[in-house]
């Protein structure tokens, strides 16, 4: 039975939050009030669409448009760069390629520059079979653990063994960690961040000025701030602190049955040989478990990459999903031909 639009924006709102709970692939990024802290940034506007069919069936899809564009140069996200995975939701999260193809048609017929959308993993089997071939596609990769059977099971069985001897070592020279959900470790953290920030752009081969450039596009110290305001106990900051030093942080967002590691930074000299990084991950996961969570998501790498390999240490399994973009011009392949040429210029190293 086909969907049919039945409210935008604001008026999508009370249905979102019906539907919501009902989803158990919903993610923090899906829900009204991370549109909320998006919206915030001043950039955008809620353009959130709900569906329903004749026989009471609805589906929402969070959106975000860019503010003051005109229409026919509009760019509307799910979501937006440096907001996290959209698409549907649903309920029982029984998302039906009937449900995306519906969606689809509506979007591909939106005035708008560009519609992009990235629909999480667990929805990949729809939204793969029914998007029209000629929708732009960028594959993903993301890596996430699985709590089902337990701290003790992950511990002992995800967890490799050189990760367990950090986190014992870590304890051993005097490595502590705190939790807050409060806001009040979030500049603890962006300090950390911004100084990450320095060692990624030496790590790559890039200009300080431009690494600098897009943390502060993707990540200004207002969002952060934003974020734990808004969100409540639902964000946790984990510190790692070494004789009264933090040297290791990150952000994980909680919803539902799912943890999600946000962000993460460290003092990689001040770390180095601690454990911290280790033992911070220990307790955030051994939180999540605690607290009833079944997933762990430690979020999008390169395949093959030292990032990748240090994530699967914990027990992290790799999911690869697509991402959609309804273009008017080829905005992606101009894009991508321009980083491209960029990073031959700088050297730059992924």
């Amino acid at each position: 039975m086909t969907m049919e639009l039945t409210a935008a924006g604001a008026a999508a709102r009370n249905i979102w939050r019906r539907v919501l709970p009902s989803d158990p692939n919903a993610l923090v990024s899906q829900t009204p009030e991370w549109m909320d802290c998006v919206c915030a940034s001043g950039h955008y506007e809620d353009a959130t669409r709900a569906y329903g069919n004749a026989n009471g069936r609805q589906v929402v899809l969070p959106l975000a448009r860019r503010r003051n564009l005109p229409a026919a140069a509009g760019v509307v996200g799910s979501m937006p760069f440096g907001w996290g995975t959209g698409g549907l939701i649903c309920p029982g999260g029984r998302l039906s390629s009937e449900d995306v193809a519906a969606v689809v048609a509506d979007l591909s017929r939106q005035p708008a520059l560009l519609v992009g959308v990235r629909p999480s993993p667990a929805a990949e089997g729809a939204w793969a079979t029914a998007v029209p071939e000629d929708v732009v596609r960028i594959r993903q990769m993301t890596q996430s653990v699985d709590l089902s059977g337990g701290f003790d099971g992950v511990w002992k069985h995800g967890f490799a063994t050189t990760v367990r001897s950090y986190c014992r070592k870590a304890e051993r020279k005097g490595v502590t960690v705190e939790r807050d959900d409060t806001g009040r470790l979030m500049e603890v953290f962006d300090a950390l961040y911004r100084r990450s920030v320095v060692r990624w752009a030496r790590q790559q081969h890039e200009p300080l000025w431009l690494a600098q450039w897009r943390a502060q596009r993707r990540d200004p110290r207002h969002k952060f701030q934003t974020v734990a305001e808004r969100l409540g106990p639902a964000c946790q900051v984990w510190v790692a602190w070494l004789a009264g030093a933090p040297i290791a942080a990150m952000v994980v967002l909680t919803q539902g049955e799912h943890s999600t590691r946000w962000r993460a930074a460290m003092d990689k000299e001040a770390a180095k040989g601690t454990g911290a990084n280790e033992l911070l991950h220990r307790f955030a996961i051994e939180d999540a478990c605690r607290s009833g969570q079944r997933f762990f998501h430690m979020g999008e790498s390169a395949p093959s990459s030292a990032l990748a390999r240090n994530k699967q240490g914990f027990g992290a399994t790799e999911a690869y999903y697509t991402g959609y973009r309804f273009e008017r011009l080829p905005l992606t392949a101009a894009d991508q031909f321009l980083r491209r040429r960029v990073k031959r210029v700088i050297g730059f190293r992924d």
